[in-house]
């Protein structure tokens, strides 16, 4: 059987073979993994079709593989009558115990900090989903190890457990530096900013909300939310998506985009929640965002963030959007100006609470207080348009009840 790359959708040419996790010769079992594809979006698990051993690997890691092109040859049977590997001529049985002990369930970044870490992880106990090895377990180890055992020269410690050639490496004994690829993901995003920069005219407009009545509402109502919908939690973000639905039909043209001389006002409310990756930033879509509830948003919410911690997310879930948004508030962030993802024309950056002296009736009072940025493409969106449908989204955080009132 010949094992091929998956179809890719138009908004990808093609892949990198990230990594093997079995060589020709070695038995496995259907739907294990056999090998990795990084699109510049999302990785791709390429899975076992049957019971059997591949036979042949014809892209190796690092090769560029194009939809639906043959990656290796695969025969299906039992396993105990896969072929022997073409270097020994041992029983199958004997050289795959190990392997599988040591590849299974275990991430690619986890895979590579352990490798230049020199930590075996036959030895490690994964803490991830089905007892996936995370790249935490592979540094809890390292740091452990480090603990119970003199730490070598630094540069004997790179030069032995970095995986790139001694040319990589600097000379000097003590100002080591390192050469690595960038992954296609990281690349893409690099393409992506700068076309951002070059074929928009992107100008950034601020203002600052009082956090404090959608606090209140979201403490009092908390506990019986997580009831009524079977642990989901009340967070920050459906509440910001269900407010920007809700902004996005008044200003229609904030959903809009470019497509050459014309423009498109699309009818529907695709939002996309920007997620923090081990390999950089992911922007998963909610689709048809206007239909779902706040607890449903929470749910898909915390599935993409779930997902795309295990690589798991698909292209489908990565393609399209009408509008972003992006919260760099989680890491402390005061104040930022996103960038757009083309060809969106907006992006809403929410940032840290922070309690601020406001003037309130006269008098000075404590509040917590956010700021938002909202970036836009100036060849589309005029700057009053920006700043009302940005203040929209202040008065409705400031008074939830303005969205039930549709005022």
């Amino acid at each position: 059987m010949e094992i091929k790359a998956p179809t890719f959708p138009e908004s990808i040419e093609d892949g990198t073979l990230a990594a093997w996790h079995r060589q020709p010769g070695e038995a496995v079992r259907r739907d294990e993994m056999l090998a990795e594809i990084e699109t510049d979006k999302v990785v791709i698990e390429i899975v076992a079709p049957r019971d059997g051993a591949l036979t042949e690997i014809v892209k190796a890691e690092g090769e560029t593989v194009e939809s639906d092109e043959v990656i290796a040859r695969f025969e299906p049977g039992a396993v105990a009558d896969a072929p022997p590997a073409a270097s020994t001529g041992e029983p199958v049985g004997e050289p795959i115990s190990a392997p599988a002990a040591v590849e299974v369930g275990i991430s690619p970044a986890a895979r590579k900090l352990a490798e230049e870490e020199g930590i075996d992880i036959a030895t490690l106990n994964g803490s991830g989903r089905g007892g996936r090895i995370t790249k935490a377990d592979v540094s809890r180890a390292a740091s452990m190890s480090a603990a119970v055992a003199p730490a070598p020269a630094p540069a004997v410690r790179e030069i032995a457990s970095a995986p790139e050639s001694p040319a990589d490496i600097s000379p000097l004994s003590d100002r080591v530096e390192r050469r690595v690829p960038m992954t296609r993901l990281r690349a893409s995003i690099a393409q992506r900013l700068l076309e951002a920069q070059h074929n928009a005219a992107m100008l950034t407009t601020f203002n600052e909300v009082n956090m404090e009545p959608f606090m209140t509402l979201r403490a009092r109502h908390r506990d019986a939310f997580e009831r009524a919908h079977n642990g989901t939690r009340l967070g920050f973000m459906g509440f910001f998506v269900r407010v920007s639905v809700e902004a996005l039909k008044r200003f229609p043209l904030v959903n809009a985009c470019i497509d050459g001389d014309e423009i498109v006002y699309h009818g529907f409310y695709d939002i996309g929640v920007a997620v923090s990756t081990e390999r950089g930033l992911v922007v998963p879509v909610l689709r048809d965002a206007d239909t779902l509830s706040i607890a449903q948003i929470e749910e898909q919410i915390a599935g993409f963030g779930a997902r795309a911690r295990d690589n798991k997310l698909t292209i489908e879930e990565m393609t399209g959007g009408t509008f972003t948004i992006s919260n760099g508030g989680v890491f402390g962030s005061l104040l930022s100006t996103p960038i757009l993802n083309p060809p969106q024309t907006a992006i809403l950056g929410m940032h840290k609470i922070e309690q601020r002296p406001v003037v309130e009736e006269g008098e000075i009072v404590a509040r917590p207080m956010m700021y938002l940025a909202l970036t836009y493409d100036h060849r589309l969106i005029d700057g009053q348009e920006a700043v009302r449908f940005l203040v929209t989204i202040k008065e409705l955080l400031e008074d939830p009840a303005r969205i039930l009132l549709e005022i």
